[in-house]
């Protein structure tokens, strides 16, 4: 089986159709050839291939370090922190196709916080002990590493919610010069059909947890595909066989498939962190969010602050978004909202030509 379809040859194919020769073009024949193949025996292209090296590590996570331009332009290194599901190659999908690799080679220094993949003894593991034990220790060896005195931090998704909060209980602490979002929320008081979903009063959140340790991957993936169940099932299938002439239109499908279909488990503890303190009390937004006792104030952040809200979103809804603007205390403070869906606000060609080059022009101007 590839991509969730059953694998069978082109010859089974028109067998099971059961087609009469003259029912069928000698181009349709080539074009369900073409299909065949590439949703049941091509092999996978490959992902993040940008030049790095892992520079620390701590349990099952690891800090790349992306190798820097032979121009390095931009003195403030980037650490991206990312979500805790999915992989983090979504940030480095293909060459021409990467942000990672446009910033590094439109001169920034660039280094990834990579969460790898949850074992069954990492069930305990809670959002505090990320943003207390990691991020910080990867701050300080990005500026070790870098020789810099400052660095940004740049959070997509759950990554950016998380170095929302780590920004606010350190950035008086550490040297945070500028804090990149995309597409992370802040406010989860309505959060489309995920309100309704998570609801406390009927999500068996607890049971769960104690149920299975870790959140596998496919139900985290299976509640975001019923958020548009058509278009996430038999829709794909369809515009890929639209494309199927089309080489770079394939290639992007294989890409966007393999990321979507290679998630990783949720650490249990962190799940029934993240959909209690956030999805069903909103306690981030309300300033009743604590984390190892620290009470997590959206005031404290004075970094330069850059939030790109993508408006076609549907797992994050832009009202989530934007809340943070009208909280922190940042001096520089930029809402950019682009025309582009939750994962196509990083990889496209909307992204290549639009939000690369916006987000690397932001970091130089506000990087001296």
């Amino acid at each position: 089986m590839s991509n969730g379809v059953p694998t069978a040859s082109f010859e089974q194919w028109i067998e099971a159709m059961k087609l009469p020769e003259e029912a069928v073009l000698p181009q349709d024949l080539e074009k369900i050839k073409r299909f065949t193949e590439v949703v049941t025996t091509e092999s996978d292209p490959q992902v993040g291939q940008t030049p790095k090296e892992v520079i620390w590590t701590k349990n099952k996570s690891k800090l790349y370090h992306y190798a820097p331009h032979a121009k390095k332009t931009n003195k403030v290194p980037i650490l991206f922190i990312y979500a805790l599901i999915n992989r983090s190659y979504i940030l480095d999908l293909y060459p021409g196709n990467s942000l990672i690799e446009y910033l590094v080679n439109d001169g920034h220094d660039v280094y990834l916080l990579d969460w790898g993949t949850a074992g069954h003894e990492d069930r305990h593991m809670k959002i505090d002990d990320y943003i207390v034990d990691y991020i910080p220790r990867a701050v300080k060896k990005v500026l070790k590493d870098s020789g810099a005195k400052e660095l940004t931090i740049y959070g997509y998704c759950m990554g950016g919610t998380m170095s929302t909060i780590f920004t606010s209980l350190y950035n008086d602490i550490l040297p945070i010069k500028n804090l990149v979002l995309m597409t992370s929320p802040t406010d989860f008081e309505d959060a489309g059909l995920y309100t309704n979903w998570l609801n406390k009063d009927t999500f068996q959140l607890d049971k769960m947890v104690d149920t299975l340790g870790n959140i596998p991957f496919e139900m985290i993936d299976y509640g975001n595909r019923l958020l548009s169940p058509i278009s996430n099932s038999l829709g794909t299938y369809v515009g890929l066989a639209s494309r199927i002439e089309n080489d770079n239109a394939v290639l992007t499908w294989k890409l966007m498939q393999k990321w979507l279909n290679d998630g990783v488990p949720f650490p249990g503890e962190a799940y029934r962190q993240w959909i209690r303190d956030f999805y069903q009390e909103n306690k981030l937004v309300k300033g009743e969010l604590a984390v190892r006792g620290q009470e997590v104030k959206l005031s404290n952040i004075k970094a330069n602050l850059l939030n790109i809200c993508a408006t076609r979103d549907n797992i994050v809804q832009p009202e989530q978004i934007k809340a943070l603007n009208k909280q922190v205390s940042s001096k520089v403070n930029t809402l950019h909202e682009v025309p582009t869906g939750h994962v196509s606000v990083c990889t496209g060609r909307y992204a290549q030509k639009e939000i690369y080059p916006f987000v690397s022009k932001w970091l130089k101007d506000h990087s001296k």
